[in-house]
């Protein structure tokens, strides 16, 4: 007699094996979504434009069990059936959709959002002292509307967002229009480069907005009145920042510019999202401390938002260049050279565990520092290989080829050989593949 093996639910991701979903690709969300701040209530509307990639019956989308669904209709009629669980909105379809076919799917729901909790601390959306933000990464988008939460399904977005009209809203793309009424202000952002889920914010707050520089790029600034004169010393590099990283790394990925905002709130860590960057108001105190991190964030438009993993052992893509980014601008602005870094870090390294592989360090060690200085050094010791003509030459390359798409470790490897004269792969296998740490000077 022979036993029958369970069979294995499929997953996207093994790093997040509950987020992302199957059998449908998302192109468009329309989100319509009114937030009051005292007593952090949410209500929306999400209208998500998709297309099958299998015989459809069955389908779901990632959303928190924060929040509640009152109503859905697929392609304009009820489905036979609707439910949440598990962090799942399941959709059941009386008839089957042919592959190929377009899905228009319209969910109403709301709730008191929260932070999803992970392995990597709360994520998502998130109350501030007075005002709210979302902190997406890696899964948080799934806490304030329904979607695809994975960073392979991009799409754009129209944000339409109202809160009381005393707050200031930032999110993604333009501001294509702002109407107030009967003390509500609805705002509207038109995001269409395709983006993923983790990358789309929601920032509320009593912010002024302010225009810093147009170097080629429009910079602006988010914040609370108070920290005007502290952000004007802390962040004051950031035009000659995006100058040099836009002859570094090729045109500067979004058409709506660069946005950098500040909360009234302390922030452990800044946070990336495609077009802004947010930083806590401990990272505007003034003393000019959080410099490497401006450029780090400022890095990740480049790396992460526009070029991003494809799954999220490949993060070293995003946090490795970004890393390397902080050392470049070092380099270029009278500090330390990128080579006294790699060294620097190199002894860090050489004191820390040594049970770590660059290009799948597992979920639970995905954001752990090793991950961005071996990434950086990484890309160090391939620039001594390159020379920096090549060197700089593949990167622009790399952010020109895969512009708002996703990518995996062998994509880069594999563009890196065209700008060698010799193999890199007993470099790749060093430095990606084996969790030992190579000799900096290896040749």
């Amino acid at each position: 007699m022979t036993r029958s093996k369970k069979k294995s639910t499929p997953v996207i991701d093994p790093y997040l094996p509950s987020s992302g979903n199957f059998g449908y690709r998302v192109s468009r969300y329309e989100l319509d979504v009114e937030y009051k701040v005292a007593i952090n209530r949410l209500t929306g509307t999400a209208t998500i434009t998709a297309v099958t990639l299998a015989a459809l019956r069955t389908f779901t989308l990632d959303l928190a069990d924060t929040l509640s669904v009152t109503k859905v209709s697929v392609n304009g009629a009820r489905p036979q059936q609707f439910r949440t669980s598990g962090g799942k909105l399941h959709i059941a379809l009386r008839d089957a959709l042919a592959p190929g076919a377009a899905m228009t799917i319209v969910v109403r729901y709301g709730g008191a959002p929260k932070p999803i909790r992970t392995l990597w601390g709360d994520v998502g959306f998130e109350e501030l002292s007075d005002g709210a933000l979302v902190a997406g990464q890696p899964n948080g988008a799934q806490s304030w509307f329904p979607c695809d939460d994975h960073p392979s399904a991009k799409a754009s977005f129209r944000l339409q967002i109202t809160a009381e009209s005393p707050y200031r809203v930032i999110a993604n793309g333009e501001l294509v229009s702002r109407r107030a009424r009967a003390g509500m202000t609805t705002w509207t952002y038109e995001l269409p480069e395709p983006t993923s889920t983790y990358l789309v914010t929601l920032q509320i707050g009593m912010y002024e907005r302010h225009r810093l520089a147009k170097n080629g790029v429009a910079i602006h600034a988010v914040l609370p009145d108070r920290l005007r004169e502290n952000f004007e010393h802390d962040f004051a590099h950031q035009p000659q920042m995006m100058k040099l990283f836009v002859r570094l790394f090729g045109d500067y990925p979004l058409s709506e510019g660069y946005t950098v905002l500040v909360t009234d709130d302390d922030l452990e860590i800044p946070l990336e999202a495609q077009g802004i960057s947010i930083f806590g108001a401990n990272h505007c105190d003034g003393k000019g401390g959080s410099e490497r991190l401006i450029a780090h964030e400022l890095a990740h438009q480049w790396f992460g938002n526009s070029v991003t993993a494809k799954r999220w052992r490949h993060i070293w893509l995003h946090e490795g260049f970004a890393c390397y980014a902080e050392w470049l601008w070092s380099e270029n602005s009278g500090g330390r050279s990128a080579e006294q870094w790699a060294r620097h870090y190199y002894q860090r390294l050489a004191n820390s565990p040594r049970d770590l592989v660059l290009a799948d360090p597992g979920p639970r060690d995905m954001f752990d520092d090793r991950v961005y200085k071996r990434g950086a050094m990484t890309l160090h010791v391939l620039r001594r290989h390159l020379g920096d003509d090549n060197f700089f030459a593949l990167l622009r390359d790399w952010t020109a080829r895969y512009r708002h798409s996703t990518v995996v470790t062998d994509d880069f490897t594999g563009l890196a050989s065209h700008y060698a004269d010799e193999s890199l792969r007993p470099l790749w296998d060093t430095w990606l593949y084996s969790p030992q740490l190579p000799e900096l000077d290896a040749p």
